[in-house]
């Protein structure tokens, strides 16, 4: 089986001060329920999504030209690129346990970089 293999890895301090519309992020797609022998045909995995609108919450809310104010964790709109195609879904930012169906900056994502 080929290893995917990334480019480079982005810098966590390269990550946008504030989330805007047109935000580059990734999703953590859920994969398939888990089968009673212990297997499961696709695992949750990072997808390439962009950020189509920004939810205010409470505390705050949006700012001219769809930029938020300084709280966490986000919930958004996105748009979520698949290698079959692609959907919309609401989404909440998770940068720590990244659970299936959460959002979080672009990183490697256990990617292999092929610069080391």
């Amino acid at each position: 089986m080929d290893v995917p293999t990334a480019v480079a890895t982005p810098d966590p301090d390269d990550r946008p001060a504030r989330l805007r519309l047109n935000t580059p992020v990734h999703y953590v797609a859920h994969g398939t329920p888990v089968q009673p022998d212990g297997g499961q045909a696709f695992t949750s995995q990072c997808r390439a999504a962009v950020v189509a609108e920004v939810y205010p919450q409470q505390g705050g809310g949006l700012l001219s030209g769809g930029e938020i104010q300084e709280y966490e964790p986000a919930m958004c709109a996105l748009v979520v690129l698949n290698p079959t195609g692609m959907f919309f879904n609401d989404a909440q930012q998770d940068e720590d346990d990244r659970a299936g169906g959460t959002w979080h900056f672009p990183d490697n994502c256990g990617v292999r970089d092929t610069n080391g």
